[in-house]
């Protein structure tokens, strides 16, 4: 069994709080890696970083907003335009991918969702509830409360021997439970202290709700002004941008 390497390629939120770069995290377990979200930013996250986008053969995303798809359309372009790629590669998302996607691309360069690519892009809709083998790992994932018509997911993905589970945006639900129960590592927004709002994660509640589950390594991620504030008075790890770790 072989280490899996985690890299924040961004750990911020919507808006670029405390200077972050958008959700992005590239995780090598074997060949090719694979990003988990890819927010608008991700391309200056992974050029900054030393990265070479053709060797990620896949990108999981948790929800369909920009900060965590955005940067799909400028991964493709540059694959299409200055790498000249030629290998797959798998977009796998929540319901409305395949729908979504193409409207994001026209949104950003105007007919891009019906130029020809050099390589094969595939789009894969992942099933909530349900498990999934794509390009050597396994996917679960878990329908996390959202606001209606705007499915949101969390991930629990296997790969290398080892669990590293994501939130994505969500309050607390006990589908986390089962999302994130026993992982190597478990990946969740944080993004306010303790102030509770609909759809996304306060400090305070999620370490109550995650004592007695078994997870090896908490990790904060998607932190707020408020949250990055209070940062001193945390008892797990936080993620910044360009931080790796080792499971």
């Amino acid at each position: 069994m072989s280490p899996v390497e985690v890299k924040f390629i961004g750990s911020g939120d919507a808006f670029g709080s405390g200077g972050r770069l958008q959700c992005c995290l590239l995780v090598k377990g074997g060949e090719p890696g694979f990003l988990i979200d890819c927010g608008a930013s991700s391309m200056i996250g992974l050029n900054r970083a030393g990265e070479d986008p053709e060797r990620i053969g896949l990108i999981l995303a948790s929800n369909l907003h920009g900060d965590h798809l955005g940067g799909v359309p400028y991964f493709i372009i540059d694959a299409q335009l200055n790498r000249k790629r030629k290998a797959e590669l798998i977009i796998a998302g929540p319901p409305g991918l395949k729908e979504r996607l193409p409207l994001i691309m026209d949104a950003c360069f105007p007919g891009a969702s019906t130029d020809r690519l050099r390589f094969l892009l595939r789009l894969v809709e992942l099933a909530p509830g349900r498990e999934l083998s794509i390009d050597g790992i396994t996917v679960a994932s878990f329908s996390v409360p959202s606001r209606e018509g705007d499915p949101h997911l969390a991930l629990r993905v296997a790969c290398g021997g080892k669990v590293i589970a994501y939130s994505g945006d969500t309050e607390w639900d006990e589908v986390l439970v089962a999302a994130a129960g026993g992982a190597d590592l478990f990946v969740a927004e944080s993004y306010f202290f303790e102030k509770q709002v609909r759809f996304h994660m306060d400090y305070r509640t999620l370490i109550r709700r995650t004592r007695g589950m078994g997870i090896k390594r908490i990790v904060l991620t998607h932190m707020s002004e408020e949250m990055l504030a209070s940062l001193d008075r945390v008892e797990c790890e936080y993620a910044e941008d360009g931080k790796t770790l080792i499971i």
